[in-house]
């Protein structure tokens, strides 16, 4: 009887440990890959910054973009880069084979080149090469970017 009892306490704990296990592993999700962070970019690409807010945290959070400096929340950011882009008549962003992910719990962050290819509004075509770094963190069960720097390199 009692090497019944401790064969059924052994499963039962085995079977919790599991369940367990994997349901965190299900919590954690996918995380951002090479082909999700080239995604975000795309939607950048559209030239309408209010697509972006599905991809960025709310709240007071830093955001380095080429000019100005800074902006210390997304709304700023949307504001910023909406007036940046008037005007544009193309824009595509293109992840390098650089990148680097890297995750640590709920955290992910993204390094690399991108290639800016763009129609300006005077009609000038801009090339350029860009590093950015992309922070996300996952909240709510979606990855969110918390923080990214985008700058280009002094010629």
């Amino acid at each position: 009887m009692n090497r019944h009892i401790l064969t059924s306490s052994l499963c039962i704990l085995a079977f919790s440990l599991a369940a367990f296990s994997a349901d965190s592993k299900k919590s954690a999700g996918p995380a951002p890959d090479k082909a999700y962070l080239q995604h975000v970019l795309d939607t950048w690409s559209t030239l309408n910054p209010a697509d972006m807010a599905q991809y960025y945290a709310q709240g007071d959070r830093l955001f380095f973009d080429i000019a100005p400096v800074k902006y210390s929340n997304w709304p700023e950011y949307q504001k910023g880069v909406t007036e940046l882009l008037k005007g544009y008549k193309s824009l595509r962003l293109t992840l390098s084979d650089d990148v680097q992910l890297h995750r640590e719990g709920d955290l992910l962050w993204a390094v690399g080149t991108l290639k800016e290819d763009a129609i300006a509004p005077a009609g000038k075509h801009e090339l350029a090469t860009m590093r950015w770094t992309v922070i996300f963190q996952k909240m709510d069960g979606k990855w969110l970017i918390v923080h990214e720097h985008t700058s280009e390199p002094l010629q």
